[in-house]
């Protein structure tokens, strides 16, 4: 007994020590914050555009020449870029292998306008492509808090993304202005340069909008992934066209040959967004009589963050904004992978209703590649918020 207990330590300490040996510091977190590792850290902004060592605060001519005219070279002469009109802008081209770890950004405009996309290794097609808005689960064009693991949107616009997004050979975001007027970004990106473990798969975001959903049709979040992953994470951006409840749809992933039926099938949208019984609180006004109202709510892994309420007069409709991250239980699927949500409300007699609303979403992922063809983005005007 004794000898089998020594070789179980020997071969615990074993995988220990190969385990150490493997970090590189893609996943570091509070678990781990503590090791050592050989990966290099790197930033780029508009301070140091290739995020070179040592280059960081050397420009001499920027958005800010005019306010440092006094001061000159190292006193924030470089801390934004203009993306003109209908161009498209490099926002950081990274050669090597790595991940990205943060990604700090507070653009102006409209930021459905605005379309992001991430290129891994030498692809020619995005692994990424949503509005910059949706991508930050702002998909409305106004700001609410978030705050969760994998992303938070601050005070007054400011989105961060800490999805890992590992690369091997190379790694290029851009971002495309297809409004009429130019804009101004503001952004980080903060990366390490490291080995990348052999079973580290691609990050993946996809948009999508339909407006309005045709009757008696699901949503589709996703269609046509192929190859091995897992998801990760759901945003939806509700528009209600109806009056009364809007969420008694299911969600569905389809996964690995699934065809009329699903793997997994929710229980309610509201139920798959980490809340309940249509995200109301009841509590007593002023005058002491109860009202039922929506509750906003941001946390680590799921959120219902976003109410928009109609005014009375042009802006009538109600528009909601959700979150859904899957990181302590990704879906993993083997060979391929469809999402697809039910847009559910109610109509007399306790019966369903078949809803014909404004969903648009952006779903995350980790795949191998190649990736399937993302659909084509949609045009400004199926963009827009209307």
């Amino acid at each position: 007994m004794q000898k089998i207990l020594c070789i179980a330590i020997a071969i615990c300490s074993v995988a220990q020590l190969q385990a150490q040996q493997k970090y590189n510091g893609i996943d570091a977190n509070m678990g781990n914050i503590y090791r050592l590792s050989d990966a290099k850290t790197r930033s780029i902004s508009p301070e140091n555009f290739n995020g070179e060592k040592g280059k960081g605060g050397m420009a001499t001519k920027g958005t800010g020449s005019n306010a440092s005219r006094d001061l000159g070279q190292g006193w924030k002469v470089s801390p934004s870029v203009v993306i003109k009109s209908k161009t498209t802008y490099t926002v950081a081209e990274i050669d090597g292998s790595g991940s990205i770890q943060h990604i700090w950004m507070t653009p102006t405009g409209n930021w459905r306008n605005s379309i992001i996309r991430f290129y891994w290794d030498d692809e020619t097609t995005p692994s990424v492509e949503a509005p910059v808005g949706d991508f930050f689960c702002m998909g409305w064009g106004q700001y609410a808090h978030l705050n969760s693991l994998a992303v938070t949107v601050n005070p007054g616009s400011a989105f961060n993304c800490y999805w890992p997004m590992p690369f091997r050979k190379k790694c290029r975001i851009t971002m495309e202005n297809i409004d009429e007027k130019d804009m101004v970004l503001y952004y980080q990106v903060d990366y390490i340069l490291t080995e990348v473990p052999s079973d580290a798969a691609y990050f993946h975001a996809q948009f999508n909008r339909t407006n309005p959903l045709p009757m008696k049709t699901d949503y589709v979040l996703v269609n046509g992934i192929k190859g091995r992953g897992q998801y990760v994470g759901t945003y939806i951006a509700w528009g209600v066209h109806n009056n009364g409840w809007w969420g008694e749809g299911e969600i569905k992933f389809f996964m690995d040959g699934d065809t009329d039926y699903p793997t997994i099938c929710g229980t309610g949208t509201e139920d798959y967004f980490c809340g309940s019984y249509d995200f109301d609180t009841r509590q007593k006004n002023a005058a002491g009589v109860e009202e039922v109202n929506y509750t906003e709510f941001s946390t680590a892994y799921a959120g219902f963050h976003q109410v928009i309420k109609g005014d009375g007069h042009y802006a009538v409709s109600q528009r909601f904004g959700m979150y859904r991250w899957h990181i302590t239980d990704p879906i993993r699927f083997e060979k391929d992978l469809r999402v697809t949500i039910q847009a559910l409300g109610w109509r007399s007699g306790g019966r369903y209703l078949p809803l014909q609303d404004d969903i648009a979403s952006v779903v995350f992922w980790y795949q191998t590649e190649p990736h399937a063809a993302f659909p084509k983005m949609l045009n400004k005007d199926g963009l827009e918020v209307n």
